[in-house]
Parts: structure tokens; C-alpha cells; sequence
């Protein structure tokens, strides 16, 4: 006869995407709701998730695309939860239509983001890439390749105004900008702030940098008409969603030298083409989509993950629950 240690637990957790250094936390953490850990990873396979999510009371997702057809595969499953923030790989509705909550984790990696964030806005404001590229090459010269600029009473404009844009204003005040413009829903912004529509701040704004989440509305929210209203000095930053902008369009004004630059962690495809002639350019910084990284926000993503599918299992509502119904 099976003692009751050996008695199977009755929920089952499945993270359908794999890519940490450990699962201990949710090992422990699952465990003491009485739900086991499967690691289960699809590597984008919409046909392997299918499978994957079959008797799972909880599915955990990074970047596998959560459609229709996978959320109908879903025989019992209460919630999906996103390691990390965005949601647009996940359909809301189709999981909203089978009471099956949809969470994510806003609030991890913050410092991380916003730290790469300047770090990308001040690698084009000092021509990092071009001068690197020079040096390796056997160029040496202290002259003038193109012309900077310093960011002490420019204007900076911030698309978004949440966690991370409020810590990246926060970072960047210490170079003297002489204006803060910000387009944001939030009717309370802080001293020295000012409200601005979109347009405006591309008109404006020497650095733009973006902190929106993706949706129908801001996707390719920076388009050819709106990157033709920059000024030639204003360099675009986007460590939030890759959609948000029309990397053709960027592509046209920054290789026609009508903006200064560009820093990009974020494609809209990922990973983009390599081919594709932007990488080309020396006046754009780009990254892998690294800026949440650090170990101790990736311990900090896997463990609040981890506390909301908890919190699930014993019944309770997702503290970040997106697609409430």
C-alpha cells in the first residue's frame, strides 16, 4: 500500500518556457500548496504547448505564444502568469472567455530597466558604437567624426510614466535637463513636469525615450509621420515593447541622418533579422533584450511568479489580474 507521503500532490504547475539558472523557488513554494513543478519548455512550439498545458492547474510563460488554441487545450487550468510584464503573447480575451485569469509581474527589474535605458541613451549621446568601431578598426583620432551634443538644458520626454519611466527621470536628472515632458493617462504628475501629447513631445524632445505597454492603439506609436515631426538632435530610446515603433521607418530617418540616434533593447520580432540594414548603422546602440536582467531581479521575477500562482491555487485572485471578468 503507498503511504500518504507518496500519494501524487493534487495540482500540477507547468512553466512551458525554460531559460533560468534554477527552479528552486517554485520547487519549495509550489510544493507547499500542494502542487508539483513541471518544466516543460515548447521553444515557441504552438503544437508542444498544446500538450504541455493538458491537466495543468497553472501555466507559467516567458515568451511562447499563449493563443487560442492553447488556451483551449487548458481541461482545468485556473490561471496563466507571465515571468515578467508584457502580455501581448497571450490572448486575453480567448482565456477572459474560460474564466482563466491572466497575471504578469509589473513590478521586477525596475532599477534594471531604467538603468539600461540611460545606459543605451548615453551610448548614442556619446557615439560609443561609432567610436568603438573606429578604435578596433586601427583609427585613431581625437577629432571630430560627428558632432555631440550635452544634455544639460534639453529637453527629455518620456512616453509612459510608470515604475521604470519615473526611476529613469529620476536617473537622469542629474544631467540638467531643462525640460520633462511626459504623456501618461496619470492625472497627477510631479513638480516640474509637464503634460504633453505625443506629437508634441516629438517635436520637442531630444530624448525620447518610450516606457508604454503594447497595444492596438500604441503599436507603432512612433511612425514615419511622427519620426519626420523630430528635431536632427533627438535620439528615440525603447527598452519597453519592440512594436511600438516601425523599425523600417526608423531605420529610413536615422540612415538619412534626420534624427541623431537611436537605442534599442526591444524588436518587435525576437530575435530580429540580422540582416536587416539598421544593424548597419554606427548612430544606433542596440541590446538583446537584456535590460531586466540582473541576478537579483531574475530571483525576484521567478520568486513573485512563483507567489502568484500560489496565491491561485489557494484560491485567491491573482494580485495582477489582467483580464478580469
Amino acid at each position: 500500500m503507498m503511504s500518504a507521503l507518496a500519494q501524487p500532490l493534487p495540482y500540477r504547475v507547468v512553466a512551458i518556457d525554460d531559460g533560468y539558472a534554477g527552479y528552486d523557488q517554485e520547487i519549495r513554494l509550489l510544493g507547499e500548496a500542494q502542487a508539483s513543478f513541471e518544466l516543460r519548455p515548447c521553444r515557441g512550439s504552438e503544437e508542444a504547448a498544446i500538450l504541455a498545458v493538458r491537466g495543468a492547474d497553472v501555466v507559467l510563460v516567458r515568451e511562447s505564444s499563449v493563443s487560442r488554441r492553447v488556451i483551449d487545450a487548458m481541461d482545468r487550468c485556473k490561471a496563466v502568469i507571465r515571468y515578467g510584464i508584457g502580455v501581448d503573447n497571450i490572448d486575453m480575451a480567448a482565456a477572459a472567455a474560460r474564466r482563466i485569469a491572466v497575471a504578469n509581474v509589473p513590478d521586477y527589474g525596475t532599477d534594471e530597466v531604467s538603468t539600461q535605458t540611460v545606459a543605451l541613451a548615453l551610448a548614442v549621446v556619446r557615439q560609443v558604437v561609432s567610436h568603438d568601431r573606429e578604435v578596433r578598426s586601427g583609427r585613431w583620432s581625437t577629432g571630430v567624426i560627428k558632432p555631440m551634443y550635452r544634455l544639460r538644458g534639453r529637453t527629455l520626454g518620456l512616453i509612459g510614466y510608470g515604475r521604470i519611466a519615473r526611476m529613469t527621470h529620476e536617473k537622469f536628472s542629474g544631467f540638467g535637463f531643462g525640460r520633462v515632458l511626459v504623456n501618461d493617462p496619470c492625472p497627477e504628475l510631479p513638480d516640474g513636469v509637464q503634460a504633453a501629447d505625443v506629437d508634441d513631445i516629438c517635436r520637442e524632445a531630444d530624448i525620447i525615450s518610450l516606457h508604454a505597454p503594447l497595444t492596438a492603439q500604441t503599436r507603432h506609436i512612433i511612425d514615419a509621420r511622427r519620426l519626420g515631426l523630430m528635431r536632427p538632435t533627438a535620439i528615440v530610446v525603447n527598452t519597453s515593447r519592440g512594436g511600438l515603433i516601425d523599425l523600417d521607418a526608423l531605420y529610413r530617418a536615422l540612415s538619412e541622418g534626420r534624427i541623431l540616434g537611436a537605442g534599442l533593447d526591444v524588436f518587435e520580432t525576437e530575435p530580429p533579422d540580422p540582416a536587416h540594414p539598421l544593424f548597419a548603422l554606427t548612430n544606433v546602440a542596440v541590446t538583446n533584450h537584456i535590460g531586466w536582467y540582473s541576478e537579483e531581479a531574475m530571483r525576484e521575477l521567478q520568486l513573485k511568479t512563483t507567489q502568484e500562482a500560489a496565491r491561485v491555487l489557494r484560491g485567491e485572485a491573482p494580485r495582477n489580474w489582467l483580464n478580469r471578468w
